[in-house]
């Protein structure tokens, strides 16, 4: 592919994840969205017309045959797996939401296509792009941090089976495989190591969603001794969100989303880390990056493998049965 053609989109998924990737591929040049694929005809068609996509279909496939180069997956997480798998079979590159699956089989599966077919294959783990966790990044990059303790809450309120928008869902979320997943890889990445302790606890589950509404994780890196402390709940009648505390030796700092304050919540100067301050587009942004110059990206299928072992390691400790 030359380096002034434009790469073809088909974006799989009509909900809210679907419409923050269409809004950050419009800021990125040499990008066309072609086609979108979803679930429910009326708001996938709605959503197309909306965005000037010139086709959409209930149907994958089909979708993919409008001079498709590269398929970002946003549907439900239970289809992530088969799709991303059909997609880089198909020769295409994926890009695909968070988590690449809910099993480690799977997840094994998805690596071991990209490297049977050799296609760029990218996760949507999307606190490694967000301007406030790549600040901190860097600073731990150049020896002027050093983590101690990362302490998360994940916090929603989903006592009933809806989306960001408040409709309903065809498929059910999860705390662990999907919530989890972004911190777990999170601490990884940020401390250079994977962790050689990990436990977890869960609460009551849900009487007719059948998943545990709370859960608590806590990880050790086995060289330095850092610590990770995760609470997550679909039961917390608040603000909603995720919120990550750097308890460092020179320096606590708070990140929320694309933002970023220290410990007396003084915000953080975040200007010239990024090309933008949108976690999302700078995500699209390497994966773009990445099929130009036929390099593996950051949050490649292989370098999030290991977070996905670490939640087949808290599962097993949650259900030992």
């Amino acid at each position: 592919m030359g380096a002034t053609d434009n790469i073809r989109i088909c974006v799989a998924g009509e909900g809210a994840i679907a419409r923050k990737h269409l809004d950050g591929l419009a800021r990125i040049d040499g990008v066309e969205v072609v086609s979108l694929a979803g679930g429910n005809a009326a708001d996938t068609e709605q959503l197309a017309n909306e965005r000037g996509i010139p086709a959409w279909s209930l149907d994958l496939h089909e979708a993919m045959s409008h001079g498709v180069d590269a398929v970002i997956l946003t549907t439900p997480t239970q289809m992530h797996a088969s799709q991303a798998i059909a997609v880089m079979e198909s020769g295409r590159h994926v890009l695909i939401e968070i988590p690449m699956a809910d099993s480690l089989a799977d997840s094994e599966a998805v690596v071991a296509a990209q490297q049977r077919t050799g296609v760029t294959a990218m996760v949507c783990h999307t606190r490694r792009f967000n301007p406030s966790h790549q600040w901190v990044h860097q600073r731990i990059q150049r020896g002027e941090l050093t983590l101690q303790h990362l302490v998360v809450e994940t916090f929603f309120f989903r006592r009933e089976n809806k989306n960001a928008l408040g409709k309903p869902r065809t498929w059910t979320d999860h705390l662990l495989w999907h919530h989890a997943c972004h911190t777990v890889d999170l601490f990884g990445y940020q401390s250079g190591e994977q962790p050689d302790l990990a436990w977890a606890q869960q609460g009551p589950k849900h009487p007719e969603l059948g998943i545990a509404m709370d859960m608590t994780i806590g990880l050790h890196a086995p060289r330095s001794g850092a610590l990770c402390t995760l609470a997550l709940s679909f039961n917390n009648n608040g603000p909603l969100g995720t919120f990550f505390r750097y308890i460092c030796d020179n320096g606590t700092y708070i990140a929320r989303y694309d933002d970023l304050v220290d410990g007396y919540d003084k915000a953080v100067d975040l200007s010239g880390v990024a090309a933008s301050n949108d976690g999302i587009e700078l995500q699209d942004r390497e994966f773009i990056a990445a099929i130009r110059e036929g390099r593996e990206p950051n949050a490649s299928v292989a370098q999030c493998l290991p977070a996905m072992r670490t939640l087949d390691r808290l599962e097993q400790a949650l259900n030992p049965w």
